[in-house]
């Protein structure tokens, strides 16, 4: 089994690549037409920089319709085992299935990114069993209706509590709380205003504790503001490393990385003048 630990302890933030072996996801729904091509640019994205490559079998786009678990697992099994064969890179799955899950869990991967933090039954029984990583995402409602008028009290005041109330649940299943990572779900029952606000006050999700990850690459929010969406995407991801985000999911990993480098160096050299 893969394991993620000592990648968290590193002081920069990781970097998820994305790979949608789907027909209907938002921004690259059909690129992956193929196992070799789903795995090639899997490979792409490992020797641009990424640390961790995401698989995810049924798309969670704003109206999309759900899948079978032998869809999803024809889709994501194959692409999983190839990439394992050809690379150490850690390999997450992108789902909420238990069933997937568990069939990967058992060649090796490092991690669950649930979209729905979990909650299906079993889901938290199998991360447990196998000592997985596991992202809880928040999401109000459902992917086909999430988008009709969300509401919230306070957007960041309202997750937090549903972070809190997710945790719980898990280490009462037995998962270490050392192995949980929180997603606030940018684009995920929220409006344009609400995923403005989860960037600006990303720090308020440290309050668990645990390390937050950020999924905002290509969005809708961000093609709204941006002409160039992967710039916006970049500049966004820059955004949100500095509100303490330790994993950014991106599509493009050689540009994130080349900006977070000039980033990151600016920062070092200032502390650098400091002393």
């Amino acid at each position: 089994m893969q394991d993620l630990t000592g990648l968290l302890q590193r002081p920069e933030p990781l970097i998820m690549g994305i790979l949608n072996v789907t027909p209907d996801s938002f921004s690259d729904g059909g690129a992956h037409a193929s196992i070799d091509e789903a795995v090639s640019s899997a490979l792409k994205m490992v020797q641009q920089g990424a640390d961790i490559i995401d698989v995810g079998g049924e798309s969670t786009r704003p109206g999309a319709a759900p899948v079978s678990v032998s869809e999803e697992l024809d889709r994501v099994m194959p692409v999983i085992e190839k990439i394992k064969r050809h690379s150490g890179v850690p390999v997450s799955v992108d789902t909420s299935s238990p069933e997937v899950m568990s069939e990967a869990a058992e060649i090796g991967i490092a991690m669950v990114n649930d979209v729905r933090a979990l909650s299906r039954q079993g889901a938290m029984e199998i991360v447990a069993a196998h000592h997985l990583h596991a992202c809880l995402m928040h999401m109000q409602g459902q992917p086909g209706s999430m988008q009709q008028d969300p509401r919230y009290t306070d957007v960041v005041d309202d997750i937090n509590l549903f972070f809190k109330s997710a945790v719980q649940r898990c280490c009462l299943a037995g998962i270490s709380r050392s192995r949980l990572i929180v997603d606030p779900g940018f684009g995920f029952g929220k409006t344009y205003q609400h995923n403005l606000t989860l960037v600006n006050r990303l720090a308020e999700f440290k309050v668990h504790g645990l390390p937050v990850m950020v999924g905002l690459s290509r969005k809708s929010t961000l093609s709204r503001i941006a002409d160039d969406v992967i710039a916006g995407s970049v500049g966004g991801n820059i955004m949100a490393f500095l509100g303490g985000a330790k994993i950014l999911r991106v599509h493009d990993v050689e540009q994130t990385l080349s900006a977070l480098r000039v980033v990151t160096e600016i920062l070092r050299s200032g502390e650098e003048d400091e002393n």
